[in-house]
């Protein structure tokens, strides 16, 4: 049987300082819709110790989003924090670029991770390919196809 309805905490659903995060070393946000089309994923990942929360950018507003994990972060002491979202989803690739943000405005944190699912394989992205990600102009000199105009 197929599971029709959401049951993970949304990020935004819940406070801060919840017991949700209270005993947890490692967090990760997930993007929403994994929980109803890979939710072996997760699976795997709350095998390795993360607590789970969701989070869907086509809903809810990656500034939102980032204020709320600052938040937690500023509460919460956690040894690693990561992103899981389905790989090529315009609206997922912002969830990585919220952490690297939310990371770069409250350092020093501990580690951090990205991850996306790939033709049902999990495949882990650098920091460095997250930024990269944002700016064009370095993936055409990467690709060796600069145009100046």
């Amino acid at each position: 049987m197929v599971k029709t309805m959401y049951t993970l905490p949304r990020l935004l659903d819940i406070n801060a300082k919840s017991r949700v995060f209270r005993d947890s070393k490692k967090l990760v946000i997930v993007s929403r819709c994994l929980e109803l089309e890979k939710p072996w994923v997760i699976e795997e990942f709350r095998k390795k110790g993360y607590q789970v929360v969701t989070a869907c950018p086509e809903a809810e507003h990656v500034n939102m989003l980032g204020f709320k994990l600052a938040g937690v972060l500023a509460r919460c002491s956690f040894d690693e924090v990561a992103v899981l979202t389905i790989d090529g989803s315009m609206h997922c690739t912002q969830l990585h670029w919220m952490l690297e943000e939310v990371y770069k405005i409250m350092k020093p944190l501990g580690a951090r991770r990205h991850f996306v699912v790939y033709e049902d394989k999990v495949v882990e992205a650098s920091e460095k390919t997250v930024k990269y990600s944002r700016y064009l102009a370095k993936i055409q000199k990467l690709l060796g196809e600069v145009r100046e105009e």
